[in-house]
Parts: C-alpha cells; structure tokens; sequence
C-alpha cells in the first residue's frame, strides 16, 4: 500500500474542479492530431484567463527587453531600440552577477521591490508605501495561499473561517480547504450586477458563528467571475464591516487594469483605507495582490505578482519574512515583467508609439469582446448575462430545460457541466461550468474568458451560437 494512502485527509477533500474536462479536450485534441474528422479543426480553450493561448500577441517591447536580458549579446544589436537596450542593462544590473539565473532576496529583487512601492503611490494619488511591506511571489496565487496559511489555527476547538464570494475563481477555494479552514460563502447579488451586498456579509458572518471561526474577508476587484466594479460607496461599506469585526481583509485586485464599463473606475482598498482616514487608515489589515497573468501583459507562463501589506504588527512581519522565505526567490524573469508592466516606456521613448498601439488595440479588442458576448448571448433563449464592467470573463446564467436536467442526472453530472461536455465534444469549445466557482442552489452558470483575439471570440461565439441552439431542441 502506498504511503499516499494516509495523505492529509484536507487534502483528500479537494477536488480539482476542471479534470474531467481537461481529460476530455486532451483526448479530443489527441484525436484531433490523428487525422480523426469532426466538425471543427481545433478546440477553443477558452476555460482559463490566458490571453496569449486565446490570440492575443505578446507586447513586443517586454518580450524584446526579457530577450536581452537572457542574451546579453543583443545589447549591442542595433536591430532592438536603445530604449530596449537601456532597460535591459538596468534589470540586469539591478540582477546578483548580472544574470537572470542567480538568486534573489526572498522577498524580490530590492530595487525593483521599490519601483514597486513607487508605482502603487503613483496609483494611489500618493498614499505612501513601504518597499518593506512588499513581497514578490510566483504569482498572485501564490502570495494568497501564504496569506491564508499565516491566519490558518489547526489547533483551536474551531476550524479558521474565510469569508469568500460565490461565485469566486476555484483556486482560492481549493487553497482555504487544502489548509483545512473553512470557506464561508456569501452570495454576490446577481440581478444587480453581482454587487457586493454589505447585508449579505453581515448574514454570512452571523451563519459561521459556532461552526467556524471566521478572522478574514477575500474580495476580487474587478470581479472573478462575475466581471463586476465596486464602487466606493461599496468599498467604504466592506471597510466599515471588516474594522467592526476585526477581520483581516485580503483584496484580489489582479485585473485592476481591465475595467470597461464607462460609469466604472478601479480603485484599490488601500486608497480608500487612506481616504477614511482613522480609525479605518492605521488599524484595517489589509493584502493587496497583484500579478502580470492578468491584465494587458497576459504573461501567465512568467509566474510573477506582488502582495502589499497594510497595518501588520511589527512582531507578525517577521513571521511574514519566515513565511515567504521557504520557497526562496520568485522567478527572475517574473520578477523584470512585473517592472515592465509597472514602469512601461513612457512619451518620448523610441519604444513608446509601438506599445501605445499595441495597448490600444488589446484594449479595444476586449471591449468589442465585451460588447459582441453580451449582444450574442442574451439573444439566445435560455441565457441571461449580466453586464461585464471589468475582469477577464463573462459568467452568464443558464436556464436549462428539465429534460436535460434530468438526463445530466442520469449520467452524474452537474447541469452545467454535462452542458460544457457536450459543448466541447459537439462544438469544440472548452469553457467551464459555473458549479466550479459556485453560484445558488438551484441556478446554472457557464464561465469563459473574454480576453481573446477577435477573431477567436468570434469563432467562440458562432460555435456557441449553433451548438446551444440544437441543444435547445434536443432537449426542449
């Protein structure tokens, strides 16, 4: 008998939301490549926030300045622009050795740690940050997880509760459940947008009490999956009901870039902690994460973000360091996207009008993709999509017929999820089922990411469009 056998029996209560799928576009894909006929050549996969899986190009003056710095040899290339050259020699001087490969700090590399500090002030209109209270990691998920497993107590006569949303990206609830906390569930109100419902949390805390002990609150801004923006008034109010219930609040604010409603705007908690003034200011604790997977970089592969903390006892910072420090240093590379994606070329600088376009264009392809799932979707029977004001997916409302609910039973599946098989086997569309990241009893959802080339979303929704349609009949 393997000693796996005994593995931790948190561990054995998580369950990887997407394997069935994933086995099945693997073996679709398989079939594919071995000449096997269908009606489609490829499969959109379109289950992830990937951009650069889903079309979207690579911004050009990143990818030239990473090159150099991996080669050294370019910097004396005049076929990449001086600006490019420039960066490239300060990353790596700011490098141990001047290389990519050495070590760095445990917390990042210091320099750019502080560049970091400098644009969070500058986004913040000011509001002072400290290099020291700053940590770059593998990717936001990463810093979340070590978040969690500070404020995780396995010894007291309550499991830790974290307050989380529903729907919420599956990761984070497989991460408090593999640390054997407890996820307490409040619900975004989807007929108003999936706002966040000051009262909800109010009603959630008070379900917790004596089946958990609940110390924290998880918000993502903009929203994952649901695409919603806080407003301030709404932010003002989560900051009032963490300081009345002494949580700590921990602010996902990975796809701060993406916002496209037009009466919408990001701001982050830290600026509205500031703007509050005491008591909310100096005594809220507060993590703020960050990660160049998400946004218009869409570098997934580099695994690099940041988290800031706020308000932490001097005394628990240095539990923070030892925390941080098991896993030594986050990936050199990660580390100079995320001073790119930071700090990008600015007016003036050769490499400025072709990052511009570039910008641009991602931008103004998100938005159409924005505007072209909304008119698509709500025009089919049996969806309903609220708006998108920001993120990287859509997570529209599925009314499914009895019939295919039954039938879904009948094989073993959620609704949503034997809708998403047949999907992918019949259309070749790999997108995921709403049940991966929660949503009411009784309510079906599907998810996908918006942040695609057009031409992808168009094939996307043309696929979607003919399957849904015949799935309708079939089961009408």
């Amino acid at each position: 008998m393997s000693v796996l056998q005994e593995i931790s029996s948190n561990m054995k209560n998580v369950k990887h939301p997407s394997a069935v799928l994933a086995r099945q576009a693997s073996r679709i894909n398989k079939e594919l490549r071995e000449g096997a006929r269908k009606p489609y050549q490829e499969v959109i996969d379109v289950s992830l926030g990937d951009p650069h899986r889903a079309g979207v190009k690579p911004l050009s003056y990143v990818r030239q300045v990473l090159a150099a710095c991996i080669y050294p040899q370019l910097l004396d290339s005049t076929g990449l622009p001086v600006d490019v050259r420039q960066r490239a020699r300060k990353l790596l001087g700011d490098c141990a050795g001047g290389s990519v490969g050495s070590y760095t700090e445990t917390a990042g590399i210091a320099q750019v740690i502080r560049r970091i500090s400098e644009f969070i002030m500058r986004r913040d209109g000011g509001v002072p940050s400290y290099p020291e209270n700053i940590y770059i990691s593998p990717g936001s998920r990463w810093s979340v997880m070590n978040t969690f497993n500070m404020m995780v107590n396995n010894k007291g006569p309550l499991r830790t509760g974290v307050l989380t949303p529903v729907p919420c990206q599956s990761c984070t609830i497989m991460s408090i459940t593999m640390l054997g906390a407890a996820v307490v569930p409040y619900y975004l109100n989807e007929e108003q947008g999936w706002e966040l419902q000051v009262e909800e949390l109010h009603r959630a805390l008070e379900s917790s009490k004596g089946m958990c002990n609940t110390v924290a609150l998880y918000v993502n801004n903009p929203g994952n999956p649901s695409g919603h923006v806080q407003s301030r008034k709404s932010m003002q109010q989560v900051v009032r009901f963490v300081s009345e219930n002494r949580l700590f609040l921990l602010a996902d604010e990975v796809y701060q870039d993406c916002v496209y409603g037009e009466k919408s705007e990001f701001l982050s908690y830290k600026s509205v902690l500031s703007e509050m003034g005491p008591p909310f200011s100096d005594t809220v604790e507060l993590a703020s994460f960050h990660s160049v997977a998400q946004g218009f970089m869409g570098e997934c592969g580099l695994r690099s973000g940041y988290v800031e903390l706020v308000n932490l006892d001097p005394t628990v910072m240095k539990h923070v360091y030892t925390q941080f420090s098991k896993d030594s240093c986050s990936p050199v590379l990660g580390q100079l996207a995320l001073d790119l994606m930071l700090h990008p070329p600015q007016p003036g600088d050769p490499s400025y009008p072709l990052y511009k376009e570039e910008i641009q264009n991602i931008r103004s392809t998100l938005v159409r993709n924005v505007k072209r799932v909304a008119e698509v979707v709500n025009s089919l029977p049996g969806f309903c999509c609220q708006p998108v004001e920001g993120g990287a997916f859509v997570f529209p409302r599925l009314y499914l017929p009895p019939k295919a609910i039954q039938k879904a039973e009948e094989v073993g599946m959620q609704p949503d999820t034997f809708y998403c098989a047949r999907l992918l086997e019949e259309a070749g569309v790999f997108i995921s089922p709403g049940c991966e990241d929660g949503q009411k009893e009784g309510t079906h959802h599907i998810r996908f990411s918006i942040m695609t080339a057009e031409k992808t979303m168009e094939e996307l929704l043309s696929r979607l469009t003919c399957f849904h349609t015949q799935f309708m009949k079939d089961f009408s």
